[in-house]
């Protein structure tokens, strides 16, 4: 008979209903018979020993805060009794953990586009860039133009990435848009990028022009409106099919997947994204980290909670101190506004059964398996090491999918209970945590984790999972791009003048 709650780690004090349950109902845990105290829905947890005002409570094997008073076993534990334990910046110990995978290799290849570098794209794309927010309705009509004069034809996809900043900013703020506009334009996943610029603009087009470094001049080329004498949408359509002519030559050849980069994220959690879609895309990131390829773990705030078991993986102590730095950081840009650290869970994600920050950053931090941490990244930064990557930006869903995108990651692995339509300007492909969400929006989700709790095991899905990746990877359009549903988003932290 299929189980209908979840007790995840032998030392917890909660288990997970993994389907609906009524006040009265008796369930059997350990052998202890126990009576719910309330009805309790899918994805909540129960309590299943007695504790008193201030214990902890306990779930994935480690405490997701404390009881705000004396609960009986049979209880429904939420936001409404359990209170966070976490408060400012803390020191930390390194004390590795050596788990190296022993997941054999596959020699598996995916289709992509071999870029003059030696980089490689998931995507033949031709990308408008504006430096700065003024140009955007210009962007826009050029897109539009190009669209309708060559239906896409021979290239994947054509695209403004408008934004609002480039002007007005100072300090890291005017650096960080700076980073991530450079970082799409040398995405790999671009055929073509025209650079539009305004000309007056605080980011400069010659300055940002040189921040590309020794990039190719036959697949990205500037345009300043302010210097074109008489219409600059004839000027960028005349560059605009210059892009074209080169990227509808490209083809897609044989790539091993070990030049393949998987941003990890999830948005719209909810209690059984720890259980399910999380451990799901750990596996596949443990397998592809196996392979030689390379996964990126965002959303620091939350990892709070859960960061030690990060630090801890670290193959380095100087990885380890990057990782200090990057969640106390952290912390510390949350104090600075006068806001509590610990304060993280949406009204989205108390409703699907996650209560405290610590419950979600222990189900979060699943997406990145159990491999060695290899490299620790800043906001705006490039992927410079294979193996899974640790990268500093927020928990906001486009803005964490948009720098995972800009570090060089081809595809965004995006788990959600709640759901979500949104995509970055990389395919962004939504993994369902529960069977409800994967039937009632098809037109959202890519793969329905959600098939474990209806009688699928880990090592059935696995394997699917890793051949709808390599499906996209090799062109098949996640559901985001289907439903054309692409945008970015830049961290903003300051002043804006």
């Amino acid at each position: 008979m299929q189980t209908t709650f979840l007790k995840i780690n032998p030392a917890d004090s909660v288990v997970v209903c993994l389907t609906e349950k009524k006040k009265g109902e008796i369930i059997e845990v350990d052998g202890n018979r126990i009576t719910l105290c309330q009805d309790t829905p899918a994805g909540h947890k129960v309590l299943i020993k007695d504790v008193s005002e201030g214990e902890d409570i306990i779930k994935y094997g480690y405490p997701i805060g404390h009881a705000r008073q004396a609960l009986k076993a049979g209880e429904w534990v939420n936001e409404n009794n359990l209170k966070t334990n976490l408060s400012g910046t803390l020191e930390y110990t390194y004390q590795p953990v050596s788990e190296e995978l022993s997941i054999a290799k596959e020699n598996r290849t995916f289709k992509g586009y071999r870029r003059k570098n030696g980089d490689v794209g998931v995507r033949n794309e031709i990308w408008i860039v504006p430096t700065v927010g003024c140009v955007n309705g210009i962007a826009e009509r050029l897109a539009k133009e190009l669209r309708k004069e060559t239906g896409c034809e021979g290239v994947d996809s054509i695209y403004a990435w408008h934004h609002n900043y480039g002007c007005s900013q100072l300090s890291d703020d005017h650096e960080n848009t700076r980073k991530v506009l450079r970082d799409i334009c040398l995405h790999p996943n671009a055929g073509g990028v025209l650079v539009l610029s305004l000309g007056c603009e605080n980011n400069q087009p010659e300055d940002f022009m040189a921040m590309l470094g020794d990039y190719d001049q036959d697949r990205i080329k500037l345009l300043v409106t302010q210097r074109v004498e008489g219409d600059e949408v004839e000027a960028g359509m005349k560059l605009l099919r210059e892009l074209y002519a080169t990227a509808s030559q490209d083809q897609r050849v044989e790539v091993p997947v070990s030049e393949l980069r998987v941003g990890l994220k999830c948005g719209g959690s909810d209690g059984f994204s720890g259980i399910t879609a999380n451990p799901l895309v750990g596996e596949f990131s443990d397998w592809l980290v196996a392979q030689g390829g390379t996964s990126v773990l965002t959303e620091v705030p939350e990892m709070f909670g859960a960061e030690t078991i990060l630090m801890n993986r670290c193959r380095t102590e100087e990885l380890f101190q990057q990782t200090v730095s990057m969640i106390n950081n952290f912390k510390n840009y949350f104090l600075s506004h006068g806001e509590p650290v610990g304060e993280n869970p949406s009204p989205g994600n108390k409703a699907g059964g996650i209560s405290t920050l610590e419950d979600k950053a222990l189900g979060c931090t699943q997406k990145c398996g159990k491999a060695p941490v290899s490299g620790v990244m800043e906001y705006g930064d490039r992927l410079e090491n294979k193996g899974l990557n640790l990268l500093s930006a927020p928990g906001n869903d486009l803005v964490a999918a948009t720098a995972l995108a800009s570090c060089g990651c081809h595809i965004v692995l995006f788990t959600t209970g709640r759901g979500t339509p949104f995509g970055t300007f990389v395919p962004t492909m939504k993994i369902a945590t529960n069977p409800t969400l994967a039937k009632n929006k098809p037109m959202w989700v890519d793969f329905s984790a959600g098939q474990l709790v209806e009688g699928r095991t880990m090592q059935e899905l696995v394997p699917e999972f890793i051949d709808k990746v390599i499906a996209v990877a090799s062109g098949q359009p996640a559901r985001n791009e289907e439903n054309d549903y692409r945008e970015i988003s830049i961290f903003k932290n300051g002043v804006t003048l």
